[in-house]
């Protein structure tokens, strides 16, 4: 870092995700202060105790500090004030997806940033996965050759609390728009359709929501390679997140590790002894500091952000028109959904 300024952190947000985000920017080096904020401010208090970062008694107050940057962890939506109030600021931000609760959001947030020089980074940690890293690499490289399949996966070992479900905006929403956001990331290209497919055979909450918890899409991208996306909240075996990238010439796969849940029925072969991962956060634990690392490089000056709000609009526009062609039963293009 080339800077002198004090580097003090904020974040909005103290549960799961934020405290986790909260002691990784405590560790990162070249961080002076962390102060955190919550609604539920006797959340925020006891988070700091146990982290050894600062509370203060509210979100505006946090707001009014002397930031160098900002990592929104909140409900998704708070997310749109809470940006376009940094930014107004001049405060730089990280927000985790999405940027809003829909399209319509998402898209007044970027037309409210569309004249601002301060920077906007949104939260997909699988760019800095070094899995993912290394697949973009091999496409990129052309030592696959061309592509001509992918085969995406994000396989929940078990459901979220039933509350949630009604606000999490839907199984493509808010599960497999990290997948979506991963392929246009490791290829390069654009999904310009899908045909997405949902089952309910879990819990009723589900269903009445709205929502499933099994889906499967099948995509095509704008040079016609095809990619499927398998989604779940019931992988029992353990949390699964895989990519497979196939070519003409060779093939990466992400996340076919010793953790990976895969029981093999073939006589001759032993599988792993280690455990899968629990859940997301283990999964990714690498990634998200890296992601935050990258960030504090944005807030410095010394990083242009590695995924724009428009990166995730882009991943959003393909979640909404797997939702429409689930409903409707249908292939469904893309720009269907461009408003």
């Amino acid at each position: 870092m080339t800077h002198d300024r004090t580097v003090t952190l904020g974040l909005a947000g103290t549960g799961r995700i934020g405290t986790s985000h909260a002691e990784t920017l405590k560790n990162l080096p070249h961080i002076d202060r962390v102060l955190v904020a919550d609604i539920d401010a006797p959340r925020a208090r006891e988070a700091a105790a146990k982290l050894g970062v600062e509370a203060l008694p509210d979100i505006d107050t946090l707001l009014a500090a002397d930031l160098t940057g900002l990592v929104i962890a909140t409900a998704t939506d708070s997310h749109p004030e809470l940006i376009t109030r940094a930014v107004d600021r001049g405060i730089p931000v990280f927000c985790e997806k999405p940027v809003a609760a829909d399209i319509h959001g998402t898209l007044a947030v970027l037309e409210h940033l569309e004249n601002s020089t301060v920077p906007v980074q949104i939260g997909f940690q699988r760019r800095f996965d070094a899995g993912y890293r290394a697949a973009r690499a091999a496409v990129t490289s052309g030592d696959l050759g061309w592509l001509h399949t992918l085969r995406a996966t994000t396989l929940d070992p078990t459901p979220p609390p039933a509350d949630y479900i009604p606000r999490s905006g839907g199984l493509f929403r808010d599960c497999g728009v990290h997948d979506f956001d991963i392929i246009r990331w490791v290829t390069g290209r654009e999904i310009v359709e899908v045909y997405a497919v949902g089952a309910n055979r879990g819990d009723q909450f589900f269903v009445d929501a709205g929502d499933v918890d099994t889906a499967a899409v099948v995509s095509t991208l704008d040079d016609g390679t095809l990619a499927t996306i398998s989604l779940t909240r019931y992988n029992g075996a353990g949390y699964d997140v895989r990519l497979e990238v196939l070519g003409s010439k060779g093939n990466a796969i992400v996340g076919l590790d010793d953790r990976a849940p895969l029981r093999s029925v073939e006589p001759d072969y032993s599988g792993s002894v280690f455990p899968a991962y629990p859940s997301f956060m283990e999964r990714f634990r690498q990634a998200y500091t890296d992601e935050l690392a990258a960030f504090v490089a944005v807030a410095t000056g010394d990083l242009e952000s590695p995924c724009s709000p428009s990166d995730a609009l882009e991943a959003f526009y393909i979640a909404e028109a797997c939702e429409l062609s689930r409903r409707e039963r249908r292939p469904v293009r893309v720009a269907e959904v461009r408003k």
